[in-house]
């Protein structure tokens, strides 16, 4: 299998080229291209049904894009001899709903991948886990099981999980949209800090106050392509094209 080397710093972290998308006669995906440099924090927008969370689940692979170009960090993932397995040890997911194992530990749900995947030994991958529960803020919840945490604990065991992995980069697919109102700001501020610490991270959400905050770049998708991108302070403020006009209108 080919190697996943380090890339040089001025390599993108995540670029996709023309990408396509089809669920049978269905083209989620209509030649979608965008590019996250290392270091930045994109945030995709866009009204349910646009490809938001195909684009993400494509860029590791959950999807297999149906035609197109896509690299992490330089490394064409859709080569059949890349090591997939390989390429997702460098790119963290968090999902909407938490995929906990209700069975598990906080602990074991954040120790269980690190040394399977990564070969770590038991007391390596727990100080690791408590090293990144603290950094979430819930070390103290690290006997509990998930049914014992709220929704918002429960996004932050997930996050701290993938940040077990020691990834490269992170992608979010709407990782508030499942909580109740009081509980999403401590996600937020969470993803916050990691965006303050230098984490590359492509962020689906519904948050237009986060993504004016955090974001480095704003991308509008309607019916799977993009139909805006830029700054996020000036797509929310004057976005140019009418679609964008409209979704924002009822949105903010």
């Amino acid at each position: 299998m080919t190697e996943f080397p380090t890339p040089p710093t001025d390599v993108p972290a995540i670029e996709v080229v023309d990408l396509y998308k089809r669920f049978g006669e269905l083209e989620v995906l209509k030649g979608v291209s965008l590019t996250v440099k290392a270091g930045q924090v994109v945030c995709v927008i866009g009204p349910s049904g646009s490809g938001k969370s195909t684009l993400l689940r494509c860029v590791n692979r959950l999807e297999e894009p149906t035609a197109g170009q896509l690299r992490v960090e330089g490394i064409d993932i859709l080569d059949p001899e890349i090591d997939v397995d390989k390429v997702r040890t460098r790119i963290g997911m968090v999902f909407q709903q938490f995929n906990l194992f209700p069975h598990l530990s906080v602990l074991r749900n954040l120790t269980l991948a690190q040394r399977r995947v990564l070969g770590r030994g038991k007391e390596e991958a727990a100080e690791v886990a408590r090293q990144n529960l603290e950094r979430v803020g819930l070390l103290d919840k690290a006997d509990a099981y998930p049914a014992h945490l709220s929704g918002g604990q429960q996004q932050r065991a997930a996050i701290a999980r993938s940040l077990s992995m020691n990834p490269d980069m992170m992608l979010f697919d709407e990782p508030t949209s499942a909580l109740d109102p009081e509980l999403v700001g401590d996600v937020l501020d969470v993803m916050r800090n990691l965006a303050g610490s230098g984490m590359t991270m492509m962020v689906v959400t519904h948050e237009m106050g986060f993504a004016r905050e955090v974001g480095d770049d704003l991308v509008f998708m309607d019916d799977g392509m993009i139909v805006e991108e830029g700054n996020p302070r000036d797509v929310l403020a004057n976005p140019r094209h009418t679609r964008t006009q409209s979704f924002l209108s009822k949105v903010l």
